[in-house]
């Protein structure tokens, strides 16, 4: 008896970069339907999700149903995102979180007898809770799955408190949780507060509280620690997996045209976060083909006896580079985060990796759409193959 076939998506991390995902599903989307798939029919048995990408699967993934309209709906968010439905962008919200954040930053050795609570992190996110509320319908999680519309769900934080990185999970399969090299599984009911968790990019968004059964630590964004990004959805079953990055994975030598200058410190934050968001994913897919290409070699009496199986793998990412795409729409970021982020070069094309995160902006959102379709057109015949047309 043969093994049963699952898919699996992994959508990854990136803050404003996952629009460029919505772009991607909505062209298989159309790809599909054009080949006689009813818009309803969701291609994906187990949605794994990382930070942003995490509340994209979530999306997804309540509306299992019917995948049309559950792109349909992410379009309509990432369509008309304006920042100040992510965080406070007005002058008071920044000069509480951001201009306290930076000062501590920069002399906190005077203030570190400050008694006054001082700001967790740049921005303040709380308006993201509340368009995470309104943009998913979580109750039909447990409809959708135990009508065998979805095998499972996953979403992956990081622990500051343990140090561990963690992927929680929702299934009504019997799937019991694996323990890896500083990696761990739980399976939960996933909400809101995973997804907050999951998506709060270090420095920028603050830590939530999550409990590992009785024991409440504080968690980051998902990225972080995240050493196997595709393992996921293997251990829940998954045969094929489609990965959707939110980053060029291989970046080509840029030709050093002018003097190097000492970088500012958002070109350093944003070379950190392209090392959290893409290295690790990047290796990850390295690491799959390498085993792929190694059972491949073996004869099938040895095959039998290894617990390793081949996945079948489908890697879809920007052919532009994104901060590139960044640059050319700071100046739509609403004027006090576009002083608060010019003072530490983010506005300035070198620095635009960093806003290239944090620019919740319909003129940017949509042009990463528009980049995600013609990506995948461009590969229409990968697409078909992979899900066997």
């Amino acid at each position: 008896m043969g093994i049963e076939q699952k898919t699996g998506l992994i959508l990854s991390g990136g803050g404003a970069r996952a629009a460029y995902q919505v772009g991607v599903l909505q062209a298989i989307s159309q790809i599909l339907w054009e080949e006689g798939w009813r818009p309803a029919r969701n291609p994906f048995d187990i949605i794994c999700g990382t930070s942003a990408g995490a509340i994209n699967a979530v999306a997804l993934a309540c509306r299992a149903d019917n995948f049309g309209e559950g792109v349909q709906k992410l379009l309509d968010v990432w369509e008309n995102f304006t920042v100040d439905q992510v965080y406070r962008a007005d002058s008071l919200g920044v000069l509480r979180s951001g201009a306290r954040w930076l000062s501590l930053l920069s002399f906190g050795w005077l203030l570190r007898k400050w008694r006054a609570a001082p700001p967790a992190s740049l921005l303040d996110n709380t308006p993201l809770a509340g368009l995470l509320h309104r943009m998913l319908d979580l109750p039909r999680l447990d409809s959708v799955m135990s009508e065998g519309l979805l095998h499972a769900l996953a979403v992956t934080a990081s622990s500051y408190t343990a140090g561990s990185h963690v992927t929680f999970y929702q299934t009504a399969a019997d799937i019991a949780p694996w323990v890896r090299m500083q990696r761990i599984a739980m399976q939960d009911q996933i909400g809101v507060e995973h997804l907050l968790a999951s998506s709060a990019i270090p420095f920028i968004f603050p830590a939530v509280p999550l409990y590992m059964g009785s024991r409440r630590e504080y968690c980051g964004d998902g990225s972080m620690r995240q050493l196997a990004p595709i393992s996921p959805a293997i251990h829940l079953g998954a045969t094929k997996v489609l990965v959707i990055g939110a980053g060029r994975l291989h970046e080509p030598a840029q030709a050093g045209a002018e003097q190097a200058r000492y970088p500012s410190l958002a070109q350093i934050a944003g070379h950190a976060m392209s090392s959290i968001f893409l290295d690790s994913l990047a290796v990850d897919i390295e690491r799959l083909n390498r085993i792929n290409l190694t059972l491949s070699m073996l004869p099938q009496e040895y095959l039998d006896k290894t617990p390793l199986k081949p996945v079948e793998l489908l890697v879809i990412a920007p052919s532009e580079r994104l901060d590139a795409i960044a640059a050319r729409h700071t100046a739509s970021l609403p004027a006090p985060i576009r002083t608060m982020l010019s003072g530490i070069g983010a506005t300035e094309t070198r620095g635009a990796a960093l806003a290239s995160y944090l620019l919740f902006e319909s003129s940017y959102t949509c042009e990463l759409i528009r980049l995600g379709q013609r990506d995948t057109h461009a590969r229409k015949n990968d697409v078909l193959a992979f899900f066997g047309h």
